[in-house]
Protein backbone atom coordinates (compact mmCIF):
# COMPACT_ATOMS: atom_id res chain seq x y z
CA UNK A 1 0.00 0.00 0.00
CA UNK A 2 1.05 3.56 -0.63
CA UNK A 3 -0.17 6.74 1.06
CA UNK A 4 -0.26 10.04 -0.53
CA UNK A 5 -1.41 12.90 1.37
CA UNK A 6 -1.74 16.33 -0.35
CA UNK A 7 -1.29 19.62 0.61
CA UNK A 8 -0.82 23.31 0.17
CA UNK A 9 -4.81 24.07 -0.83
CA UNK A 10 -6.46 26.90 0.53
CA UNK A 11 -8.50 30.28 -0.29
CA UNK A 12 -6.97 32.60 -2.87
CA UNK A 13 -8.11 35.72 -4.83
CA UNK A 14 -8.37 35.38 -8.96
CA UNK A 15 -4.50 35.87 -10.10
CA UNK A 16 -3.57 34.73 -6.41
CA UNK A 17 -1.36 30.98 -6.68
CA UNK A 18 -0.97 28.24 -4.95
CA UNK A 19 2.25 25.30 -4.76
CA UNK A 20 0.52 21.99 -4.16
CA UNK A 21 2.49 18.90 -2.64
CA UNK A 22 1.70 15.37 -2.59
CA UNK A 23 3.88 13.48 -0.77
CA UNK A 24 4.10 9.88 -0.49
CA UNK A 25 4.96 7.15 1.46
CA UNK A 26 6.84 4.88 -0.61
CA UNK A 27 9.49 5.66 -3.17
CA UNK A 28 7.91 7.62 -6.15
CA UNK A 29 10.11 6.38 -8.38
CA UNK A 30 8.03 3.16 -8.80
CA UNK A 31 5.24 4.59 -9.99
CA UNK A 32 5.31 5.40 -14.25
CA UNK A 33 2.62 8.14 -13.96
CA UNK A 34 2.11 10.60 -10.99
CA UNK A 35 -0.45 12.96 -11.77
CA UNK A 36 -3.16 15.52 -10.44
CA UNK A 37 -6.63 15.61 -10.54
CA UNK A 38 -9.43 17.74 -9.38
CA UNK A 39 -13.40 17.73 -8.46
CA UNK A 40 -15.38 20.86 -8.70
CA UNK A 41 -18.96 20.64 -6.89
CA UNK A 42 -21.47 18.53 -9.21
CA UNK A 43 -18.76 18.36 -11.74
CA UNK A 44 -16.67 14.98 -12.72
CA UNK A 45 -12.83 13.86 -11.66
CA UNK A 46 -10.60 15.62 -14.31
CA UNK A 47 -7.27 15.16 -14.90
CA UNK A 48 -5.45 18.25 -15.50
CA UNK A 49 -1.71 17.16 -15.20
CA UNK A 50 0.54 14.19 -14.95
CA UNK A 51 4.28 13.47 -14.71
CA UNK A 52 6.15 10.60 -16.11
CA UNK A 53 8.96 8.67 -14.56
CA UNK A 54 11.59 10.47 -16.85
CA UNK A 55 10.09 13.73 -15.90
CA UNK A 56 7.79 14.89 -18.62
CA UNK A 57 4.95 16.33 -17.98
CA UNK A 58 1.34 16.97 -19.90
CA UNK A 59 -1.47 18.92 -19.34
CA UNK A 60 -4.75 19.54 -19.74
CA UNK A 61 -5.80 22.30 -22.11
CA UNK A 62 -7.83 24.39 -18.99
CA UNK A 63 -4.57 24.64 -16.74
CA UNK A 64 -2.18 24.38 -19.65
CA UNK A 65 0.06 27.95 -18.96
CA UNK A 66 -0.37 28.83 -15.43
CA UNK A 67 -0.15 25.22 -13.77
CA UNK A 68 3.60 23.62 -14.07
CA UNK A 69 3.57 19.44 -12.76
CA UNK A 70 7.40 18.90 -11.21
CA UNK A 71 8.38 15.72 -8.92
CA UNK A 72 11.33 14.89 -6.18
CA UNK A 73 11.78 11.83 -5.95
CA UNK A 74 14.23 12.20 -3.05
CA UNK A 75 11.70 13.94 -1.31
CA UNK A 76 9.06 11.40 -2.28
CA UNK A 77 6.94 14.56 -2.96
CA UNK A 78 5.46 15.77 -6.84
CA UNK A 79 3.92 19.10 -6.33
CA UNK A 80 1.52 21.23 -8.89
CA UNK A 81 2.60 24.89 -8.99
CA UNK A 82 -0.59 27.18 -9.83
CA UNK A 83 -0.44 30.80 -10.72
CA UNK A 84 -3.28 33.02 -12.46
CA UNK A 85 -5.97 31.25 -10.46
CA UNK A 86 -9.68 31.68 -11.68
CA UNK A 87 -12.85 30.81 -9.44
CA UNK A 88 -13.31 27.94 -12.24
CA UNK A 89 -9.89 26.16 -10.78
CA UNK A 90 -12.02 26.08 -7.34
CA UNK A 91 -12.35 22.01 -6.61
CA UNK A 92 -10.80 19.80 -4.28
CA UNK A 93 -7.39 18.30 -6.09
CA UNK A 94 -6.38 14.99 -5.69
CA UNK A 95 -2.92 13.43 -6.15
CA UNK A 96 -2.71 10.03 -8.30
CA UNK A 97 0.04 7.39 -8.68
CA UNK A 98 0.02 4.89 -11.02
CA UNK A 99 2.35 2.06 -11.54
CA UNK A 100 2.83 -1.74 -11.03
CA UNK A 101 1.89 -1.48 -7.48
CA UNK A 102 -1.39 -0.20 -8.49
CA UNK A 103 -3.51 2.62 -8.32
CA UNK A 104 -3.53 4.96 -5.45
CA UNK A 105 -5.29 8.17 -4.58
CA UNK A 106 -4.62 11.04 -2.09
CA UNK A 107 -7.43 12.32 0.48
CA UNK A 108 -7.83 15.54 -1.67
CA UNK A 109 -6.89 18.73 -0.74
CA UNK A 110 -9.56 21.83 -1.27
CA UNK A 111 -8.54 25.13 -3.32
CA UNK A 112 -10.91 27.94 -3.65
CA UNK A 113 -10.36 31.28 -6.05
CA UNK A 114 -12.75 33.93 -4.99
CA UNK A 115 -13.25 36.45 -7.33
Amino acid sequence: QVQLVESGGGLVQAGGSLRLSCAASRTISRFNVMGWYRQAPGKQRELIAVITSSGDPNYADSVKGRFAISRDNAKNTVYLQMISLKPEDTAVYYCNANGLMGVFWGQGTQVTVSS
